[in-house]
C-alpha cells in the first residue's frame, strides 16, 4: 500500500488480537491485489444494551487506482465475524474491479430447449431430445423444477449444457415458459 493502514476502533476496548487480525486480513487483500493505495478499517461497537447483547460495527474504505471501494459488515456478538465478512465483501469487490479493467465479460449460458426423450425412473437418469438432433443425459440431481419424479417423457423442458467428463450433458433442468422447439 502506498500509504499505511489505518485503523480506527470506537466504543471497545483496544485489543491486540483484534489490531492483529485487521493488519493479518489487509495484508492478504494486499497480496491478492497489489494495486491498493489505501485501506481504512473502522471497527465499532453499537448500542449497548445488556438485554440484547453485543453489536458490531466494520467499515473498510479501499482505494484503488481509479475507484473507492467500500464494505460494511454488522455482527452481532463477534467482532470477528463482522470482519471476517467485510473483508471478503471487499475481496469480491476487487475481484470484480480487476475483472472489468481486463475487460473479462461473464457470460451466462444461455438456456437450451428439448423434450424428454427416455426416463429410467428407478435408476433416476434420463436424456433429454434437442431441436438439433442430439439427446443431453441427465440425472435427478440436475432436476430443478418440478422434480425428477414428475417428470415425463415428451415434456418439454429448458435446460444449461455444460460439458462433464462423459461428454455434453443437461443441467438446470426445468419446466416453465419456452420458446418454440424448431
Amino acid at each position: 500500500m502506498q500509504a499505511p493502514l489505518q485503523i480506527t476502533v470506537r466504543d471497545l476496548p483496544h485489543s491486540d488480537a483484534l489490531d492483529a487480525r485487521i493488519r493479518d486480513k489487509a495484508a492478504k487483500l494486499e497480496e491478492f491485489n497489489r494495486n491498493i493505495i489505501s485501506c481504512h478499517v473502522t471497527v465499532e461497537e453499537l448500542r449497548k444494551h445488556h438485554h440484547q447483547g453485543r453489536h458490531f460495527q466494520v467499515s473498510i474504505d479501499v482505494h484503488v487506482r481509479g475507484r473507492e471501494i467500500v464494505a460494511n459488515r454488522a455482527h452481532d456478538e463477534d467482532v470477528y465475524v463482522a470482519l471476517r465478512d467485510a473483508f471478503d465483501a471487499v475481496k469480491r469487490q476487487l475481484e470484480e474491479d480487476i475483472r472489468l479493467k481486463r475487460g473479462d465479460v461473464k457470460v451466462h449460458a444461455v438456456p437450451q430447449h428439448g423434450r424428454v426423450a427416455r426416463l429410467f425412473p428407478e435408476e433416476g437418469y434420463g436424456f433429454i431430445a434437442t431441436p438439433d438432433g442430439r439427446e443431453l443425459y441427465f440425472s435427478r440431481g440436475n432436476v430443478v423444477h418440478p422434480t425428477f419424479d414428475d417428470l415425463a417423457v415428451d415434456t418439454e423442458v429448458q435446460f444449461i449444457e455444460e460439458m462433464a467428463e462423459e461428454g455434453p450433458q443437461a443441467k438446470r433442468v426445468s419446466v416453465g415458459k419456452h420458446g418454440p422447439l424448431t
